[in-house]
């Protein structure tokens, strides 16, 4: 069978052997289902949750960390600061989990 292939090689040019097994379907499959679980974008109380459930956290943990988010909150955005008192001039990325 190598010998069909070396042959038809020849005959062929580069460009056409390669579009000839591009246009074939993978035989080996190269797929890999596997289950998936999505948050929606952003981070609230709900998403905690989702993650703390996932991970199996016990309920102790999951309340301690919504009390740490609660009060992340209520701090004071460095970012929205006069320009002579910025912090760093951070820049928080849109958290998607």
């Amino acid at each position: 069978m190598t010998d069909v292939l070396a042959v038809d090689a020849q005959e062929m040019t580069d460009t056409e052997v390669l579009e000839d097994f591009a246009s074939k379907d993978y035989k080996y499959g190269f797929v890999t289902d596997i289950e998936t679980d999505n948050a929606p974008p952003g981070l609230d109380e709900s998403t905690i949750a989702f993650i703390s459930n996932k991970k199996g956290e016990p309920e102790w943990l999951l309340e301690w960390r919504l009390k740490a988010f609660a009060n992340w909150q209520k701090m004071d955005d460095p970012t929205r600061r006069a320009p002579r008192r910025r912090w760093a001039m951070v820049d928080y990325p849109e958290i998607d989990y």
